[in-house]
């Protein structure tokens, strides 16, 4: 099941691909929740009546006629992130910054304010008159399927609704000049979700996917979430420890190495680049900059 929040003739809705991936089933009319999210968080979500109105419909509306949208376009909470989880990309961070690298004695979380996410084919504000250092990481996000805390992490995967991919865009500047990241990483429209949600039984747990960025076609970062320094079981029971995770709650996992800053000289961003992320399983994310 790979869920998505679509327009179709000027409205909004959402529903599951279909099998052959070339249709959208709408499964709006099948539930009293108005949105995705409002089905994640509502306790109404049914795996098995979902698979019929998959085996039942064979046809749908086709993606060309749809303009896809962020699978959650107005998050509830701000998104949980995980810096530095890829030992590579920890390594690159901390050269970008002058500084001597030692793996973290515990995960660093850190907060990304999203009130409107950017869905696949949006268009993200390079903000010229603020930035001139943004950069793009590509990130498996988890889905919270239901409400927790002090989770044992054998049992972490039962609170997983699903994955999506994050592209986090970051100012790097205004990063550096705040201290803390909050700043650089919540500018309108930088948090880019999407193009889906795949359920979680659509992997082996714990997942291990190829993860890959590329700028204008070029592949900058290539990965696998086996090289999570922090993996899925920690991050969510460790961060549900006196925290209460909701469902519909997002996390951001982290990014490998070959962001924009890695580099030397560096590569940041630029008025008409185009940027992909893809994840195996979930598909592809693509973005414009203007």
């Amino acid at each position: 099941m790979k869920f998505l929040t679509y327009r179709y003739q000027n409205e909004a809705s959402y529903g599951v691909l279909s099998k052959d991936e070339n249709h959208v089933i709408d499964i709006s009319n099948k539930h009293q929740s108005e949105t995705l999210l409002e089905l994640i968080t509502s306790g109404e979500f049914s795996k098995a009546k979902i698979d019929k109105i998959i085996n039942d419909n064979h046809d749908g509306i086709a993606l060309n006629e749809i303009i896809i949208l962020s699978p959650i376009e107005k998050p509830r909470r701000n998104i949980i992130c995980l810096g530095l989880n890829y030992l590579d990309h920890a390594k690159e961070s901390e050269r970008f910054k002058g500084n001597n690298f030692n793996l973290p004695d515990a995960p660093a979380y850190f907060s990304k304010m999203a009130h409107i996410t950017t869905g696949h084919d949006g268009t993200i504000d390079l903000n010229k008159d603020l930035t001139e250092m943004l950069d793009y990481e590509v990130e498996l996000a988890i889905i919270i399927g239901k409400a927790g805390k002090n989770i044992p992490a054998d049992e972490a995967h039962k609170y997983i609704f699903g994955y999506t991919i994050l592209n986090d865009f970051t100012a790097r500047d205004l990063q550096r000049k705040h201290t803390q990241w909050f700043k650089g990483k919540s500018l309108d429209g930088y948090t880019a979700l999407g193009p889906v949600i795949s359920h979680i039984s659509n992997f082996s747990y714990p997942p291990n996917l190829y993860l890959r960025s590329y700028v204008n076609g070029e592949i900058r970062q290539a990965s696998k979430t086996e090289h999570l320094i922090y993996d899925m079981d920690t991050i969510i029971s460790d961060f549900s420890k006196g925290v209460t995770l909701l469902p519909g709650d997002i996390i951001a996992t982290g990014t490998p190495a070959g962001v924009g800053m890695g580099f030397d000289p560096p590569k940041f961003l630029r008025s008409g680049d185009e940027v992909v992320c893809e994840i195996e399983g979930v598909g592809m994310l693509r973005n414009l900059v203007k």
